[in-house]
């Protein structure tokens, strides 16, 4: 999934004539933090909540003052992980998308970018989690998939934690089973370290019901 398929169309970007009052405004009715600078189509750069604060007059157009975020944005084509990047080091609560002449097409909220990683992780799928703990030199997705599926069962989504200083990673899977005692079992067979699990009809219902209050949460 690229950038491009991530933009939420509600966002209409400020131009410099704009008043920093209508910006606030704005952010709140859109709940979010940040809004982009457009120009004749071209991006300027994004203006938060924090900048505006800082002004003495919110009557003054924002074409007027510097902003602190000139270069925070994506292009079109560039990966949704590209984008989860950028948006989780300065905090920000969208990040502009630009083509290949830095042109203004869109921006990916934080919200849309949550809603499409509960997709790409299967979150809404009923299936079990199993999380493993292995070093780096016996990571071997192959073996695991096979493991996983000679216990008649398929992987939905896997993603890898690293952790600081250490050569340990925890590899975190979700498979289409409840059910799967016996994939844990295999796994102990092989010299697996099984670090957590979340498999019953319970523990499901509490992960999707987190999920859905978090959701709840940001459109609050």
């Amino acid at each position: 999934m690229i950038a491009r398929q991530l933009i939420n169309n509600e966002i209409i970007p400020l131009k410099t004539s704009d008043t920093a009052r209508q910006a606030l405004n704005w952010m709140e009715e859109l709940k979010v933090a940040h809004l982009p600078i457009v120009n004749n189509e071209q991006l300027l750069g994004l203006i938060s909540e924090q900048d505006i604060y800082q002004w003495n007059n919110l009557d003054e157009v924002v074409g007027n003052h510097p902003l602190s975020l000139l270069k925070a944005s994506v292009y079109e084509y560039q990966h949704i992980y590209d984008v989860m990047k950028l948006i989780a080091l300065p905090g920000l609560t969208l990040i502009p998308v630009v083509d290949v002449k830095e042109s203004y097409l869109g921006s990916i909220t934080l919200l849309n970018l949550l809603q499409h990683l509960s997709l790409t992780f299967s979150v809404e799928n009923p299936g079990g989690v199993i999380i493993l703990e292995i070093s780096e030199n016996d990571y071997n997705l192959t073996e695991i998939a096979n493991i996983i599926e000679s216990n008649n069962a398929k992987i939905l989504s896997t993603f890898i934690m690293n952790h600081t200083d250490s050569t340990r990673l925890e590899l975190c899977l979700k498979v289409n089973k409840l059910e799967i005692g016996n994939i844990l079992q295999t796994f102990e067979r092989y010299g697996y370290l099984v670090k957590a699990t979340f498999g019953n009809d319970e523990r499901e219902e509490d992960l999707k019901g987190n999920y859905d209050s978090l959701m709840n949460f940001l459109n609050i």
